[in-house]
């Protein structure tokens, strides 16, 4: 690390433990406002008129990884019902809960009752009832009578998008003011949703995938602009593609290029990454003091884009090879959670919601799926599937 390197870290960290110091004083710092002030870039969240950092936080397991967020000037920290059985929601409430939430945006995602994740369609069993009745348990663990955004949880059909019973529980949130705004978040299938969103007229945001290593991007792009148009806000995830290119993580990914990559897109208002250290937050926060891409970056993103690496694009071209008719882009991204973000938590949750159990593919002889990206599917089923035999209270 050279000395200019060096000098801008312990700026940083000088600046984020000073912050630490005092939770109560994290987002008021008048010395933090002004040191990080001219870095911050501001985006505008669509029709609702926020403006947000272009850097958000995603996967925050740690409290003091929350506080250091807030002490550089992070207004928006993602989280759901189902991250973590409620206890991140709740572990979220209590970082927050010195804060002055009218100065932060709060969020939260709540699945659609009977949701099939191998089909991406909601069955009879899913009531207004049964998803506002989950929303008000996130806002009991979130201590808060509202939030500015709810969201409609890991949806991946028009089906799901416009179902009668989601968009009358979404009305009735909003009728009561339980929340402001209104939004999707994807993992597949990214521009039907987003067109879905589109028609159903009620949506403000999507936060959907978004990164260099999408093959349908153009056609993404193409949503992202249609929706931009009729006012949508954008918000990215999965901007790290898998954050590393092999299980042994001996081949990262560019962070701050991925991510960098993602933010060139003006219609991404902000983004999440996940962030479990001081050095991520950094590498992140960094993408401030300097946007545009060097060549370096580029080449980097160009080798990791020709690279199967560990993110599955979801196109659902293996669907069907599958002896056990197992959910297979489902499981590769429980693999990707796994092995490239170490998030074995929220790994084993999509597990387990489609029914997955230990060694599924005990009884083959010979995996039958073939993927356009050259996963080795069945082993890598094997790997991640043995999740399902580790006790919760062993997962982080």
């Amino acid at each position: 690390m050279n000395d200019a390197k060096k000098n801008n870290r312990r700026h940083f960290l000088k600046m984020t433990a000073a912050g630490l110091a005092g939770a109560t004083l994290l987002p008021h710092s008048a010395e933090a406002r002004s040191k990080a002030k001219d870095k911050i870039i501001y985006r505008t969240l669509g029709r609702t008129g926020i403006k947000l950092p272009i850097v958000s936080m995603g996967a925050m397991k740690d409290p003091t990884m929350i506080k250091a967020g807030l002490a550089i000037g992070v207004k928006h920290f993602d989280t759901a019902y189902v991250y973590l059985e409620g206890k991140h929601e709740a572990m979220l409430s209590e970082a927050l809960k010195e804060q002055d939430l009218s100065q932060l945006f709060t969020v939260t995602k709540v699945y659609p009752d009977d949701l099939d994740q191998k089909t991406g369609m909601i069955g009879e069993g899913c009531t207004a009832e049964g998803f506002l009745k989950m929303f008000d348990t996130s806002l009991e663990r979130l201590k808060v009578k509202s939030v500015d955004l709810l969201y409609v949880h890991a949806i991946s059909t028009r089906q799901a998008v416009q179902h009668p019973e989601i968009i009358k529980a979404l009305k009735l949130a909003k009728e009561q003011g339980k929340c402001k705004y209104l939004g999707v978040s994807t993992h597949k299938n990214e521009p039907e949703v987003i067109r879905a969103a589109i028609e159903a007229e009620i949506y403000d945001v999507v936060l959907t995938a978004y990164n260099f290593k999408q093959d349908h991007i153009e056609d993404l792009n193409k949503a992202i602009d249609e929706g931009a148009a009729k006012g949508i806000g954008f918000v990215a995830m999965k901007t790290m593609a898998g954050g590393f290119l092999d299980e042994e993580k001996t081949k990262p990914v560019n962070t701050k290029a991925a991510l960098k990559w993602a933010l060139q897109n003006e219609h991404i208002c902000t983004s999440i990454p996940s962030v479990a250290t001081i050095d991520q937050l950094e590498e992140s926060w960094g993408v401030m003091k300097k946007l545009k891409m060097s060549k370096e970056e580029e080449r980097d993103l160009e080798f990791a884009r020709d690279y199967a690496g560990l993110y599955c694009n979801a196109c659902s071209q293996c669907e069907g090879q599958c002896q056990k008719n197992l959910p297979i882009p489902e499981i590769m991204r429980s693999y990707m959670y796994t092995y490239g973000y170490r998030e074995m938590g929220k790994a084993k949750e999509l597990l387990a919601k489609m029914g997955v159990v230990n060694d599924p593919c005990s009884n083959c002889d010979a995996c039958t799926v073939s993927c356009v990206k050259n996963f080795a599917v069945g082993e890598k089923v094997q790997k991640v599937s043995r999740l399902m035999n580790v006790p919760d209270e062993f997962i982080v």
